[in-house]
C-alpha cells in the first residue's frame, strides 16, 4: 500500500484475507484518477491495490452522484432521546420463546438503521455509529 493511502478500516478475515475499506474521499481520489485522460482503470487500480471491478463500481457511484463529499468535514450531532419505556405502537411483539431482552436502542438515520437488543457496550455502539457516518 503507497504512503498516500489512508483506508478507513483493514480487517482481517478468518481465512487469513485482508479487507481494506477506504473512505469516500479516497475512493473519489481513485476514481478521479481513472478519468483522466489516457488513464487505465486497471493501471490506477493495481496502483492503489484496489480489484479493477470494484473501481467499475465506484465508478459507477460516481456518475450516479453517490461519492459526493463534503469540502469541510465536520462533526455532526445527532438529537436523542433516552426514555425508559417505549410508545406502545413502537413496541415490538413479545416472542413467548425468547426470555426479554435488557435493552434496546434503535438508530435511524433515513439512509440507514441499526436496532441493538440486549447489552451493548460503547465500542459497540460507537462503530455502529461510525459505519452509518460513512
Amino acid at each position: 500500500m503507497g504512503a498516500d493511502q489512508n483506508p478507513e478500516a483493514v480487517i482481517r478475515l478468518k481465512n487469513g484475507r485482508i479487507r481494506t475499506f477506504r473512505s469516500k474521499q479516497e475512493r473519489l481520489k481513485i476514481v478521479e484518477e481513472t478519468l483522466n485522460p489516457g488513464a487505465s482503470v486497471s493501471l490506477v487500480a493495481r496502483a492503489h491495490n484496489v480489484n479493477t471491478n470494484q473501481v467499475f463500481k465506484w465508478r459507477r457511484q460516481y456518475q450516479q452522484g453517490r461519492l459526493e463529499v463534503d469540502s469541510a468535514p465536520t462533526t455532526a450531532l445527532l438529537p436523542v432521546k433516552v426514555s425508559d419505556t417505549m410508545p406502545m405502537a413502537e413496541r415490538p411483539a413479545q416472542r413467548n420463546s425468547r426470555a426479554r431482552r435488557s435493552g434496546i436502542i434503535d438508530i435511524d438515520l433515513g439512509h440507514a438503521r441499526v436496532r441493538i437488543e440486549g447489552a451493548a457496550d460503547a465500542e459497540c455502539v460507537r462503530a455502529a455509529l461510525q459505519g452509518l457516518t460513512r
